[in-house]
């Protein structure tokens, strides 16, 4: 079994659609600032290199053993987009990543979202968790601790790996 990576998700104060190229032009604004790449390197990406990089998940992974999924977070609230959530799925583990625009940081958005995210998974099968952290990269450790994911000793490109089983409701 498989989750449906294709389907919109919802938290308490998030939609959660899958992303398109129809999100670049908001998603690139909403992911501007430079200091969002301090710990994966890079630059923002323009809303062109948003568009052919949305349309390229969309289309799915080219390998048919690994499933990709990427959802838009967009606050109810004002409809705006804050960020995105992601998981690529293999043999019942998902490795999850999240993105926080720098103005909606804080907000607990990050894990709002990664929570309905795994929430979603594990009810479609996947029984493994993974994150890949940055060791100063605090925030996101403690979205992965929020997630019951808990680090290990191996590292990969200098991020540590984060894991934990994961079974439908024990999403932390």
């Amino acid at each position: 079994m498989r989750p449906d990576l294709t389907a919109p998700l919802r938290s308490p104060r998030l939609d959660l659609p899958p992303i398109g190229p129809e999100h670049a032009e908001a998603m690139a604004a909403a992911l501007a600032d430079p200091a969002l790449h301090a710990f994966t390197g890079g630059r923002p990406a323009t809303a062109d290199e948003l568009r052919a990089r949305y349309t390229r998940l969309a289309a799915g992974s080219p390998d048919p053993a690994e499933a990709w999924g990427n959802w838009a977070l967009r606050l109810r609230a004002d409809g705006a987009l804050a960020g995105y959530v992601q998981a690529t799925v293999r043999a019942g583990t998902a490795e999850l990543a999240w993105v926080i625009g720098t103005p909606w940081q804080g907000r607990g958005l990050a894990t709002e979202a990664a929570r309905a995210l795994l929430a979603h998974l594990t009810a479609g099968g996947v029984t493994t968790a993974v994150a890949h952290i940055h060791p100063e990269h605090h925030a996101s450790a403690a979205v992965a601790r929020a997630l019951g994911l808990r680090p290990t000793p191996h590292t990969q490109d200098g991020e540590v790996r984060w894991e934990a089983a994961a079974a439908p409701g024990t999403t932390g």
